[in-house]
C-alpha cells in the first residue's frame, strides 16, 4: 500500500468520525444512545469512503510444483516383430502404477508411431515410426519446464529426420531399450532408388543398396525379377570390413503401364530375418511427356522453385526461356507460364494466341501492367503504380480440381500491384488476398476457361517462399509440389470437364497412406457438398470386394484405404443419387518397413542418453529405473510463491458491513422514536 493511500485512509477516518460526532453530539441532545449510534455511523461512512479510495493489498500464496515425467512408448509394429510387446506393455504399466513415482512427478504419457497421441491403448500395429516428430512435439510442449523423458522404444525409425539431432539436450532422456545387443548374420536390401515414371522404349536406372552384418565373409547373389523372369543378376562379396555395396543397373521399358519388379537376395544359411532380403518396386511406363515453357526475362528465385516443383513429377519437363528463345522454339508446349511480362513479350503473346496455348500468368512488382492489360482480353488490373504485400487464404469451396493437405496458413506474403483486378470472363478463385489478417474479395490465384483454352492468373511474386515455408512446416516440399502439380495438370490438359473427378496414384507402397479423393459437381458444374458417393473396390487375385462411403473434407470427398492388403485392385466410384460413375485401377506393393529390423538401435539410444545426461536401460534390466528417477536430486519438488494484488472493492463483506451498520442504526433510531 502506498503512502498516498495511507494518508487518504487516515483523512477518511477523521472525516467519518467528525460527521458521526456532528450528527449525534452537536445535532442530537439524546446522550443515552450516542455510544451505540456514533460507532455505527462512523463505520458506515468510513467503510464507504474506503470503498471509494479502493486501496490495494498484496497477497502472497505458496504452492509446490512437481517436475513432469514424460513417459513415451513406441507403438509401432517393429516392437511386436522383435517380440518385445509384452515386456514393453508390462513395464509401461508398472511405471504408471508406481506410487512413489506418482508422488514425486506429474506423469504424462504418450505413444508414437507415424504420429504422436495420448495413450488410450497399446496394440503395436503402427506401420511407421517417426521419433523425430515426437521429439519436435516434446521440445515445444516442455520448453523451459523440468520434464525428464522416459523413452520406451527399440530406436528403429522408418520416416522423418534423424532423431539423434532433434533431442533437447537440456532435458535428460532415459531410453528403455526394447531389445538386446545380440548380433546375427544378416543380409538386407536397405533401399531401392528408382524413378516413379519411365518412358516407353527407354532404359530407366535402378539403384539397390545392400547391407550386411556378420563376422565372416559371404558371397551373395542379387536378382531383379519381373514376374518369373530374372532381368538382372549380380554376385556380391561382403565381409566385416565391407558391409555394404551399391548395385546400379538399367532396365528396359518395353510396354505402357505399371510394371512391378522384385529385388531379392538369396538368404544365408540360418539367417534369422529373411523378410528384409527382398523389396518390391514399380515403375509406370508412359509414352509421352508434358512439355512446359516458363517465359521470363528476369532472373528470379520463383523460376527455380516452379521448375523443381513441376519436375518433381517425372512426367513433366520444364524449359526456362526468354521471350526471343520462346518465339524461336518449335517444340510442342502444352502450357506456357508467362512470368512478369513487359513490352518485350509482345511476339510471345502473339504466338500464344495463334497456337491457342494454355497459359499461367504470374504478375508481380516488375510487371508492365499497361502492356499486360492491353495484350490479353481476360482481366484488367487497376494501375496505381504502388505495390502491396498480400498473404493467401484458401477458398475452401474451390472446385476446379482437388486441393488437399495444404491450408496456406501463415504463408509469407506475395508482392503485387495495389488495386483491384476485374475479370471479363467467369473465373474461380483458388486463393484470396488478405492484408494484415483482413480477408478481401480480391483474387490472388484464379483459374478460368475461355476460347477453348485454360488459364490461370497469380497476382504476386515470391512464390519460392511458399515452397520453403511448406518444407519448414512439414519437413517436405510434397504438399506444395502437389498443388502446383495439380494446377499444371489441369492447365496442360484439354480434356472436357467431368462431373465426377478422381485423384489417386497408379501404385502405392504398403506403408503409404492410400487415400482416394473425388469431386462431384452438379449440372451447372458447381461443387455439390450434399452428394452421396461410395467406392467399390475388388482385389483381382482373391476377388474379394468391399464398398465404402466417401467422407466430405473441404471441397472434396475422401476415402482412406490404408488398411487393405497388397495386390492389384479395380474400383468404381459412383453417385447414389444420379447415374454417374468413374473407374480406375491401382496396385499396392508388399513391403513392411517395420519388419526390416533385426535388433534395436542400441548405439543411437545410448548416444542420446549420454548427450542429455540421462541413462540407458535394457528392458530386461529396467527394475531400477523407477528407483533411479526417485533418487535423482535433479528432479526435486520446488516451492514457488505467487504474489497477487487484490483491490479492497473485491471484498464483498465490506459491503455487508456497511449495510449492517446502516440497518442497525435505522432500527435503533426507529425503536427509540428518533425517526
Amino acid at each position: 500500500m502506498s503512502n498516498q493511500t495511507l494518508i487518504l485512509l487516515i483523512v477518511s477516518g477523521i472525516i467519518a468520525l467528525l460527521l458521526a460526532l456532528f450528527q449525534y453530539v452537536y445535532k442530537s441532545k439524546n446522550s443515552k444512545l450516542r455510544a451505540i449510534l456514533i460507532p455505527l455511523r462512523f463505520i458506515a461512512i468510513f467503510a464507504t469512503l474506503v470503498l471509494l479510495i479502493n486501496p490495494k493489498f498484496e497477497a502472497v500464496s505458496y504452492y509446490e510444483e512437481k517436475p513432469n515425467l514424460v513417459v513415451a512408448i513406441d507403438n509401432s509394429e517393429s516392437v511386436s516383430y522383435l517380440k518385445q510387446a509384452e515386456k514393453a506393455k508390462s513395464f509401461f504399466e508398472s511405471i504408471l502404477s508406481n506410487k512413489a513415482l506418482e508422488d514425486k512427478f506429474n506423469i504424462e504419457t504418450f505413444s508414437f508411431g507415424s504420429d504422436v497421441t495420448s495413450v488410450d491403448s497399446l496394440n503395436f500395429v503402427e506401420s511407421q515410426s517417426n521419433l523425430s516428430r515426437f521429439f519436435k512435439n516434446y521440445n515445444e510442449l516442455y520448453k523451459g519446464i523440468t520434464s525428464p523423458l522416459l523413452l520406451i522404444t527399440d530406436g528403429n525409425q522408418t520416416i522423418g529426420n534423424d532423431y539423434q539431432y532433434a533431442v533437447n539436450k537440456k532435458q535428460p532422456i532415459f531410453p528403455v531399450i526394447l531389445g538386446d545387443t545380440t548380433t546375427f548374420s544378416d543380409l538386407r536390401i536397405s533401399q531401392v532408388n528408382v524413378n516413379r515414371y519411365a518412358y516407353l522404349k527407354n532404359r530407366f536406372p535402378v539403384e539397390a543398396i545392400v547391407n550386411y552384418s556378420g563376422n565372416t565373409e559371404v558371397l551373395a547373389k542379387l536378382n531383379i525379377r519381373s514376374g518369373n523372369s530374372i532381368v538382372f543378376s549380380k554376385n556380391i562379396k561382403l565381409s566385416p570390413s565391407k558391409t555394404s555395396e551399391i548395385v546400379n543397373t538399367n532396365l528396359n521399358a518395353t510396354s505402357v503401364g505399371v510394371k512391378t519388379y522384385r529385388v531379392e537376395l538369396a538368404p544365408l544359411d540360418n539367417e534369422k530375418n529373411t523378410i528384409n532380403n527382398y523389396k518390391n518396386f514399380a515403375v509406370e511406363v508412359i509414352d509421352q511427356k508434358t512439355n512446359i515453357a516458363i517465359v521470363a526475362e528476369t532472373i528470379h528465385p520463383d523460376l527455380g522453385a516452379l521448375k523443381k516443383s513441376i519436375e518433381s513429377n517425372e512426367q513433366r519437363s520444364v524449359s526456362i526461356l526468354n521471350p526471343k528463345e520462346f518465339i524461336a522454339q518449335d517444340k510442342d508446349f502444352q502450357l506456357v507460364i508467362v512470368y512478369q511480362p513487359n513490352t518485350n513479350f509482345k511476339l510471345a503473346f502473339d504466338k500464344i494466341s495463334d497456337q491457342k496455348l494454355n497459359t499461367f500468368t504470374i504478375a508481380g512488382a516488375s510487371t508492365d501492367w499497361n502492356f499486360l492489360n492491353a495484350n490479353q482480353p481476360y482481366f484488367t488490373q487497376e494501375i496505381t503504380n504502388q505495390t502491396e504485400d498480400y498473404q493467401p487464404i484458401l477458398n475452401a469451396n474451390y472446385g476446379t480440381f482437388i486441393v488437399n493437405n495444404i491450408t496456406f496458413d501463415n504463408y509469407p506474403p506475395l508482392r503485387s500491384e495495389f488495386g483491384s483486378v476485374t475479370f471479363s470472363v467467369p473465373e474461380e478463385t483458388l486463393l484470396y488476398k488478405t492484408i494484415n489478417g483482413l480477408i478481401t474479395d480480391e483474387t490472388l490465384l484464379s483459374t478460368f476457361e475461355a476460347d477453348n483454352q485454360k488459364h490461370a492468373f497469380l497476382n504476386g511474386d515470391g512464390i519460392w517462399r511458399w515452397r520453403a515455408q511448406c518444407h519448414l512446416d512439414t519437413e517436405s516440399f510434397e504438399d506444395f509440389d502437389n498443388i502446383i502439380g495439380k494446377l499444371v495438370q489441369y492447365l496442360s490438359s484439354n480434356k472436357k470437364r467431368n462431373r465426377l473427378n478422381l485423384d489417386y496414384k497408379s501404385f502405392y507402397n504398403q506403408n503409404e497412406n492410400i487415400v482416394i479423393s473425388a469431386q462431384y459437381f452438379n449440372k451447372n458444374y458447381e461443387f455439390d457438398a450434399d452428394a452421396n458417393l461410395e467406392i467399390t473396390y475388388r482385389n483381382k487375385e482373391t476377388n474379394v470386394s468391399r464398398t465404402l462411403p466417401f467422407l466430405l473434407k473441404n471441397a472434396s470427398y475422401v476415402v482412406d484405404l490404408s488398411s487393405i492388403t497388397p495386390g492389384d485392385y479395380v474400383f468404381t466410384v459412383k453417385s447414389n443419387d444420379e447415374p454417374i460413375s468413374a473407374s480406375g485401377v491401382f496396385k499396392i506393393l508388399a513391403y513392411n518397413v517395420e519388419q526390416q529390423f533385426l535388433n534395436a538401435d542400441v548405439t543411437k539410444l545410448q548416444a542420446i542418453a549420454t548427450s542429455t545426461n540421462g541413462k540407458p536401460y535394457f528392458i530386461d534390466q529396467a527394475n531400477s529405473v523407477a528407483e533411479d528417477l526417485i533418487n535423482d536430486e535433479r528432479f526435486a519438488t520446488i516451492q514457488k510463491s505467487k504474489r497477487s494484488v487484490i483491490p479492497l472493492i473485491d471484498y464483498k463483506y465490506l459491503l455487508g458491513l456497511i449495510a449492517l451498520a446502516l440497518s442497525l442504526e435505522w432500527f435503533i433510531r426507529k425503536y427509540n422514536g428518533l425517526i
